[in-house]
């Protein structure tokens, strides 16, 4: 089965477009599954390698993910958030992708928090979120 990512230029999200058979492919037909939007751009995909949850979690477990990553550091932290995002393989959703970007430009995580009132709410009702 055929998966294809594209750039939403309407809602401006990263989306995939599955097509049943090679022979069913046909780009200039792809709808943006989100907003339904007819504006896509074809992106070139990731390589991916097959991995046991195990080897996954051995990864996230291992202390030397945590070598240069600063928790007093804005920049650091979304780095460091946007590796073990890739590393889980799980997807994200884009409030997850907002937060990372605003803190790999620098943006205190205290001002992120209280421009997105509903993460806190979304991480279980957590008073402070620890970004």
């Amino acid at each position: 089965m055929p998966i294809y990512e594209y750039r939403c230029s309407d809602c401006k999200n990263k989306v995939s477009v599955f097509f049943r058979t090679l022979s069913a492919v046909d780009h200039s037909a792809a709808r943006c599954p989100i907003c339904g939007g007819k504006n896509l751009t074809r992106l070139v995909s990731r390589v991916r390698a097959l991995r046991s949850e195990e080897s996954r979690l051995d990864n996230l477990a291992d202390e030397s993910a945590l070598a240069g990553l600063d928790e007093n550091d804005p920049k650091s932290m979304g780095r460091w958030m946007r590796k073990m995002a890739a590393e889980a393989g799980e997807e994200v959703p884009p409030e997850f992708n907002e937060v990372v970007g605003r803190l790999e430009s620098g943006e205190n995580p205290e001002s992120i928090e209280k421009s997105m009132p509903d993460l806190a709410e979304a991480a279980g009702g957590a008073e402070d979120l620890d970004v």
